[in-house]
């Protein structure tokens, strides 16, 4: 009996099919071990000693995987081919090697293989190999690389720029992508311009010409510039005569795409599946653990010959000769850096179409995507014939050239196979894609209108998550293995956001940037990290050593720190005031000096820093306290907000002022000017221009006394908190939806939000949620309950989320019944039918109560006590999710 080591239990399970009763296949569920995260763990003093901790859970897997070596022939392991995949098999063994769970006769072999197929498998058993220690000395240079630059320059961040999050390798310079961006767009001025566009007509077929030259000037796309000269243009259009003056047809080819990347295949998903990287990871892990597709871990983008084969095979079979070019396609990355270590995606059968698998969606709508894509890579070219029709304006003692530019597909190739989804990133909609009138020189196509359209031109778009990826990948920045990592990493540090697919760099994210580009400059240049990448790629072919890579980073960034951590704060705000000077401090129509304090008029106004993070302040504080959020600033409303700022009047009952003002976290107002103030925050929505007296005492006012429960008899209140309007009653919350209400609520209306809320709220670890509908079936009770995520159907262990379409009081059997099946099936559950005996427990309990009829019960009542003490902690069950602030 051998020992197989792979890391997930899908693949263990795939695997263990072909390999049979006499290997042992355990998973190790990824990574056992990594870097603590402490000072410490990687210490450049002892030539970049590491430390490891195998972390709970994985301390049960080696434990598994010992326990099954004590009579095992052999360990194998099995884990994925690349990088990481190395590291995970260099880990287990060393750990095994430190337990003394492998003995010295025990052999241990390293196998990979691209695909989890039969032949796939049984050819990587058959030529095993050892650890590739230069793969793994590669990994472990990058960790203690991410490491020295994480644990070093976090802390710095946290010292110099309170509210920050983190700092690492890669992740700044991606962020930094997305923030030169967004300067870029800022510093965007639209120019405008006009087209000038005529409708022509030949042989009863109409087709667009656009103006092309006048007076033998050949008019470019920004040319025109006011609506005045188009007008004119458009009137000498209109005055002419047309002819045809020249028609040239040049027949072209269109070429298919090489097959998936990583990169690409993130890409391409996101423009047409609208999936995410990560969930496009995760989808394409799962169809190559079930064996459809090769790695998805890859930045090669050749195919195996026999990967070739099959697909020109496929090709002939469904498409026929003519599809099938004389000699295989073949291609070559132009990503920087690409390591070509491995094959490109594609699937293991490519005679396994999408429509002859059965899968849920998403992983159809994939594996089709990475089929057709692999398909079209062998197919034949797409022939087109690109017609182009210069046609001549007659007017008097002027010259006007229009040109109508069309194609059409004689011959589809490989556009056959995607229809009319033939499209890619790069393809726009333009004049090339219509189809001309047959046109000869000569014709003369009459008139039917000339349009004249204004236009302005078009800022840099926003990087998308694909995009971004994309970008990353051209300058070499990151691995296939990290890319949705990294771009996962800057949204949970709150330091980009998505608006739509769009990546928005958040104020801290800007703040980090324009800091990192002061201070650690060379540190987040592209070119850097690229290198970087390259030594690490250098380390893994053997051709460095890493501890050297290690000594020659550490020794010019521990200088870099060393320089900056007596930096004072002051330096670096006025660092960050000159860079982002376009953005906080926006030029002003008047021309006067931006940063001139709008409340005081002498100050000078200057990015700041507190405890919650970064916000425009002036210097003469605390003489003047005026305050601006950077959105705010950025948005030019710093003036506007300051003038808003004084008096609204007096509250009636106290005698005190009411103020307006606007502080770091945005305009609120305050009664009085005593030690400790009330305020109020406006809500989201309501503008400081527009705020009355009358709604700043209500404001004021809360939280107000809605009235008492008619069942507890506690006082119901209603409030503003963190998340907006809510009532609170007896320690349990629930939201209100408009912010009006909250000072308008009754209390017939509060209880019932607050019962729906204990009908439908989610309560974790407390008691269930109350079911909603109940039905009984023959495999058991079905219930309609509202979840966290929304309304399901449950019965045993099997929920299936309820159409949106459906309200959860309107379901029936039928449809909760079908619904189960379904959601059973997809995730290979088996409903199991209830047990018989449950109905028949019911009639010894009637004998009981009979009998206790013909006994005194006095015996029996010591016996409810206990039920009595668990009532108090039945209702503490408030947890976050109740909690709206």
């Amino acid at each position: 009996m051998k020992v197989v080591v792979v890391e997930s239990p899908a693949k263990a399970k795939t695997i263990n099919k072909y390999l049979g009763k006499d290997y042992e296949v355990l998973a190790s569920f990824g990574h056992i071990r990594d870097l603590p995260a402490k000072d410490g763990s990687v210490r450049p003093d002892e030539d970049f000693a590491m430390s490891w901790e195998v972390d709970t859970a994985s301390k049960k897997r080696v434990a598994d995987i010992a326990n099954a070596l004590k009579g095992a022939d052999g360990l194998i392991l099995a884990t994925d081919p690349d990088r990481e995949g190395e590291a995970i098999s260099w880990h287990i063994l060393d750990v095994l090697r430190q337990k003394k769970a492998i003995k010295k006769d025990t052999p241990v072999q390293r196998v990979v293989f691209n695909a989890i197929t039969k032949d796939a498998v049984t050819t990587a058993m058959a030529n095993p190999r050892e650890v590739d220690m230069p793969l793994v000395d590669a990994y472990l240079a990058r960790r203690a690389l991410d490491y020295l630059v994480g644990f070093t320059l976090s802390p710095i961040l946290w010292r110099k720029l309170p509210g920050s999050r983190s700092a690492g390798r890669v992740q700044s310079v991606a962020l930094r992508v997305v923030s030169d961006r967004e300067a870029e767009i800022e510093k965007f001025k639209a120019d405008e311009y006009w087209s000038v566009e005529a409708s022509l007509a030949q042989n009863g077929k109409s087709f667009v010409a656009r103006l092309f030259s006048v007076d033998g000037k050949k008019t470019d796309k920004l040319d025109i510039k006011t609506g005045e000269d188009a007008a004119a243009l458009k009137k000498l259009i209109e005055g002419g005569q047309f002819n045809v003056a020249n028609v040239e047809k040049k027949p072209t080819k269109r070429n298919p795409y090489a097959p998936f990347t990583t990169s690409s295949l993130q890409q391409d998903a996101s423009s047409r599946l609208g999936l995410s990287p990560s969930r496009t990871m995760q989808i394409a892990q799962r169809l190559y653990e079930d064996g459809l597709i090769t790695y998805m871990r890859t930045d090669a983008v050749q195919m195996a010959p026999e990967g070739i084969a099959m697909a020109r095979s496929v090709i002939g079979k469904h498409y026929g000769a003519e599809f099938l070019p004389d000699k295989p396609r073949v291609y070559s990355s132009k990503a920087k850096n690409a390591q070509e270590a491995h094959e490109a995606i594609r699937p293991t059968d490519m005679f396994k179409r999408p429509d002859d698998l059965h899968l849920d969606a998403d992983q159809q709508k994939l594996y089709g995507l990475i089929w057709r894509r692999t398909v079209a890579s062998q197919m034949a070219s797409a022939e087109i014939d690109r017609t182009t029709a210069d046609i001549s304006v007659n007017v008097p003692g002027r010259t006007v050239a229009l040109r109508a530019v069309g194609s059409v597909v004689t011959f589809p190739g490989f556009l056959k196979l995607y229809g009319v989804e033939a499209k890619s990133d790069e393809d726009t909609e333009d004049e090339d894609s219509r189809e001309l009138p047959p046109l000869k020189v000569g014709d003369k196509p009459t008139l039917q209108k000339v349009e004249i359209e204004q236009h302005f031109t078009q800022p840099p778009s926003r990087y998308t998550e694909a995009s971004l990826i994309k970008k990353m990948e051209e300058v070499g920045i990151g691995r296939p293995s990290t890319y949705a990592a990294i771009v996962t990493t800057l949204k949970d540090r709150n330091y980009v956001r998505l608006e739509g697919k769009a990546l928005v760099p958040e104020d801290r994210g800007r703040i980090v940037t324009a800091f990192l580009e002061s201070f650690f400059t060379r540190y987040v240049e592209y070119g850097f990290t690229a290198g970087l990448e390259e030594q690490l790629d250098e380390i893994s072919d053997g051709k460095l050593d890493y501890k050297q890579v290690l000594r020659d980073f550490w020794k010019d960034f521990n200088g870099n720190i060393d320089e900056i951590k007596d930096l004072r704060v002051s330096e670096v705000l006025d660092a960050l005031n000159d860079l982002l000077a376009s953005r906080i401090f926006p030029p002003k129509e008047d021309g006067s000096d931006p940063r001139r304090c709008p409340t005081c008029g002498t100050g000078t106004l200057s990015l700041k820093l507190g405890k919650f993070g970064a916000f425009i302040g002036c210097s003469n504080y605390p003489e003047c306290k005026h305050t601006t959020q950077l959105s705010d600033a950025a948005n030019g409303q710093s003036s506007e907000a300051a003038a808003g700022d004084g008096v609204l009047g007096t509250d009636p009952e106290s005698g005190e002022e009411v103020h307006l003002k606007s502080g770091r976290f945005g305009p609120y107002v305050q009664l009085g000017d005593g030690k400790e103030p009330k305020r109020s925050s406006l809500p989201k929505g309501w503008e400081p221009a527009a705020l009355t007296l009358e709604k700043a005492l209500q404001l004021l006012s809360l939280p107000r006394e809605v009235g008492l429960h008619p069942e507890s008899g506690l006082p119901i209140s209603a409030g503003l908190g963190r998340y907006g309007p809510f009532i609170l009653h007896d320690g349990k919350y629930a939201n209100l939806p408009d912010v009006e209400e909250v000072f308008t609520v009754g209390l017939n209306r509060a209880v019932d939000l607050l019962a729906q809320k204990a009908a439908g709220g989610f309560k974790r670890g407390g008691t269930a949620v109350a079911a909603i509908q109940t039905f009984e079936h023959d495999n058991g009770p079905i219930t309609v309950r509202a979840g966290r995520y929304g309304p399901y159907v449950n019965q045993g262990k099997i929920n299936a989320t309820i159409p949106k379409d459906v309200a959860p009081e309107a379901v029936t059997v039928e449809q909760a019944v079908e619904w189960i099946a379904a959601r059973a099936e997809a995730t290979g559950t088996k409903v199991k039918k209830a047990p018989a005996k449950k109905a028949a427990a019911k009639k010894p309990a009637a004998k009981k109560a009979a009998a206790s009829e013909d006994k005194p019960a006095a015996k029996k009542a010591p016996a409810k006590k206990p039920a009595a003490k668990k009532a108090p902690a039945k209702k503490s069950t408030i947890t976050d999710e109740d909690v709206p602030f």
